[in-house]
């Protein structure tokens, strides 16, 4: 699909990288959890009345071109549309190659004079799209004038580059972003057979280079909803030096229901993870509640009942929200 398919409400075009469709045994996304990750489906076409293309409300919060100001001590800076691979399940579809390229001079001047007046803001997240696509010079810039707005500023790079391009981190990259911290890097691996020597010496570089490396999983239908999987998962990413830090409940974007679990098959999948795993590679199970809600860890205590037809959620001030039982 590309973003010229009128009447298609995901409009998310299709693209992976030669490496990343190296890793799946075959094409068929119904069969292969590789493949099912870039390899468009008829389903999703098919959006749900409850579902849209900016499920976590990124637009309700932004303060500036590339600027989300969502919660009170950080802020998201948009650095890039592009990914090397874009993902079927993505939640980012109103924004992701949807043409608005690179952060500019001026977006990198006004993300910077943000975050310095703006003193509660102790962190940035830099997302896309995938910043790593952006040449080092480019995202060096605007590493150099957050740094220079703030010294006290705490940088958070997300990338998914590791997982689908591992050979774009070179040591010249992970030295230059070394350069910068405090910087934590949070990457995006969904399945164990993600775990290569390729990306083994590509989040190796980062973590020798003095960066923190997490990640954040999804919990996938047909690709890791199953308690041997992810415990093979996370296992290898402690091996890795990589701290699982969440796994999500799918987000309610347009087009990604065939994706979802139920939040009950989730916590069971959690219970049984916490019996077979060390906690440093126990995740933290959470949903980004619907309409911009924040985001909730998920337990028996945020559930506040079931429906027929909905989860009801409690968020942090005690407000609840829907979920679908689907």
């Amino acid at each position: 699909m590309t973003d010229s398919d009128e009447g298609r409400e995901t409009a998310l075009p299709s693209g992976v990288s030669a490496y990343y469709a190296s890793l799946a045994r075959t094409r068929d996304p119904y069969t292969d959890p590789i493949a099912a990750q870039f390899v468009a489906r008829d389903a999703e076409c098919l959006s749900l009345p409850y579902e849209t293309r900016d499920p976590i409300g990124d637009e309700r919060y932004r303060v500036g071109a590339r600027v989300i100001h969502h919660y009170r001590d950080r802020v998201l800076i948009l650095a890039n549309d592009r990914c090397a691979t874009y993902c079927r399940h993505c939640f980012r579809r109103h924004f992701t190659a949807h043409s608005t390229g690179r952060i500019t001079t001026a977006e990198i001047e006004e993300a910077a004079a943000y975050v310095a007046g703006h003193p509660e803001c102790g962190e940035a997240l830099i997302s896309g799209g995938d910043p790593l696509m952006l040449p080092d010079e480019h995202l060096g810039r605007l590493l150099k004038a957050l740094r220079e707005a703030r010294r006290d500023l705490i940088l958070r790079l997300a990338t998914r580059v590791p997982v689908v391009q591992p050979a774009r981190v070179t040591t010249e990259t992970a030295a230059m972003l070394g350069s910068y911290a405090p910087l934590w890097v949070v990457i995006h691996a969904n399945h164990h057979r993600e775990i290569t020597p390729e990306f083994r010496r590509a989040v190796g570089l980062l973590v020798d280079n003095g960066m923190p490396v997490l990640n954040q999983a999804v919990l996938l239908r047909g690709v890791n909803d199953n308690a041997d999987t992810l415990e093979a998962l996370m296992r290898g990413l402690v091996q890795c030096r990589v701290k699982p830090y969440y796994l999500f409940q799918g987000d309610l974007a347009s087009g990604t229901s065939h994706f979802r679990t139920t939040i009950d098959e989730g916590l069971a999948l959690m219970a049984e993870l916490r019996r077979r795993l060390t906690g440093i590679a126990v995740p933290t199970y959470a949903v980004d509640l619907p309409d911009g809600a924040g985001k909730v860890p998920l337990t028996e205590a945020t559930v506040v009942r079931r429906e027929s037809q909905w989860y009801v959620l409690r968020d942090l001030d005690g407000n609840e929200h829907r979920y679908p039982r689907e």
